[in-house]
């Protein structure tokens, strides 16, 4: 099992940057694939982003796709979303999840969420 803890959220101008962290507890984090998804009001939750557990693949939603990485310290058990050029239609909270299978539907293991807001 593992615990997650989101933090880096924010308010930030149109065309910023953010970076959202998620530490990890637990001695298996290696074993998990990281995502990190997002719901804004009235919106269905979906994935931005994904990472392999060693790191060496990721995927991105076509809306952060050229905007958006994500990367990951085993070594740290962190994970990271390095957020540029945003846009209002970013605004959301950002959840971390990690699963034990990177193609997972539904990850199994969620942080509580951390607010990021664009304004225009």
């Amino acid at each position: 099992q593992v615990q997650l803890v989101e933090s880096g959220g924010g308010l930030v101008q149109a065309g910023g940057s953010l970076r959202l962290s998620c530490a990890a507890s637990g001695r298996t984090f290696s074993s998990y694939a990281m995502a990190w998804f997002r719901q804004a009001p009235g919106k269905e939750r979906y994935s931005v982003a994904r990472i392999t557990r060693s790191g060496t693949i990721a995927d991105y939603a076509d809306s952060v796709k050229g905007r958006f990485t994500i990367s990951r310290d085993n070594g740290k058990k962190e994970v990271y979303l390095q957020m540029n050029s945003l846009k209002p239609e970013d605004t959301a909270v950002y959840y971390c999840a990690a699963d034990l299978h990177f193609a997972a539907t539904s990850y199994a293991y969620w942080g509580q969420g951390t607010q990021v807001t664009v304004s225009s």
